[in-house]
């Protein structure tokens, strides 16, 4: 492109200057936490068995006088004669948990695999709330090893997006991606520990902090069970329950899935299309319907790939559910 060429298409270069400091100032602006006089904890409340309580997540919740803030159960109403609405009532918290073995050239793992939802992102024009949408939601997958210890935290929107791998103390050195740095992991304006360390606390829980509004993993930390019972954290309780009751959500005198199950939503979360991500992402994702949360599940089925990247040719090498592949692509070495 010559110069004459590149200034005469001047007001098309400044509406994509424009869009880009949209999409960054969505993505990374965060406001301040408001002050409170405790933090609310969502934590398992022990009838998940020991399988899936064993490391399931506890998650802070900022704000929470805003019932968007909460953790919610995935629900249906009905609307009309054959109209139906999904929506997440922040009343009834629960975790969705799902387990499942991966293997690698060294070794096998297990994944403990922990789904949360939220009623919605609220639209703000300042700050910009690019991901504004309902059913929105949080994946936290907990990597053990063969000795059944935590190696690898994984956090993504069930969009695929803000994607954080945060290594513990007992992965190997030789595990870590090659360029890895012990610095903080810069997650679009978040900014997470580099290393997780569990070896002497006697009780270890793992915290996820939520930024409030946006519901983004702005911390991950590693205290001990007991400290959540003090000042200046207050406990909600919150069952854990198998993740393919998402896809039998009772309704009437039967049942609907959480998910489109044909067309050209299928494998997305109902009702969790975001029109501003849609605007300003989808040319870029070649994705019409990037940012609208999915199914985690195989892609053999849902025809909707789990990707964590945004390079259209790099969407089956990013797909969480294929974690071997996922791990490689991402550099990990486990």
């Amino acid at each position: 492109m010559t110069i004459k060429s590149y200034r005469a298409n001047g007001p098309a270069r400044w509406i994509l200057i424009f869009a880009a400091a949209v999409l960054l100032f969505g993505c990374a602006y965060n406001q301040p936490l408001p002050s409170e006089p405790y933090h609310w904890v969502y934590k398992a409340d022990g009838s998940g068995g020991k399988a899936a309580e064993s490391w399931a997540p506890a998650f802070v919740a900022y704000d929470h006088a805003e019932a968007y803030n909460h953790i919610g159960r995935p629900t249906v109403r009905q609307t009309g004669d054959h109209d139906q609405e999904v929506f997440v009532d922040p009343h009834e918290p629960v975790v969705y948990f799902l387990k499942r073995t991966f293997t690698t050239d060294k070794a096998i793992y297990t994944n403990l695999i922990y789904r949360v939802h939220f009623p919605k992102v609220p639209f703000s024009l300042i700050p910009f709330n690019l991901t504004a949408g309902k059913n929105v939601g949080i994946l936290v997958v907990v990597t053990l090893d063969a000795d059944n210890r935590p190696v690898l935290i994984t956090s993504v929107g069930t969009c695929g997006c803000y994607k954080a791998m945060v290594p513990t103390e007992f992965l190997p050195k030789d595990a870590f991606p090659e360029n890895w740095k012990a610095e903080p992991l810069d997650i679009y304006g978040e900014h997470l520990p580099p290393l997780l360390h569990f070896k002497g606390i006697p009780a270890p829980q793992i915290v996820v902090y939520l930024r409030p509004q946006v519901h983004r993993v702005m911390d991950l930390e590693v205290r001990d069970v007991r400290d959540l019972s003090a000042d200046p954290f207050r406990i909600i309780p919150m069952p854990i329950e198998a993740m393919d009751r998402l896809e039998q959500l009772p309704v009437d005198h039967g049942t609907t899935s959480f998910y489109y199950d044909e067309g050209f939503l299928k494998g997305h979360v109902k009702g969790s299309v975001k029109p501003w991500e849609s605007l300003f992402m989808s040319l870029i994702s070649f994705d019409l319907f990037v940012g609208t949360d999915k199914a985690y599940a195989d892609t053999a089925e849902t025809d909707n790939p789990f990707y964590t990247s945004l390079k259209p040719w790099r969407r089956e090498d990013s797909n969480m559910w294929d974690f071997a592949r996922f791990l490689h692509y991402w550099g990990w070495r486990l």
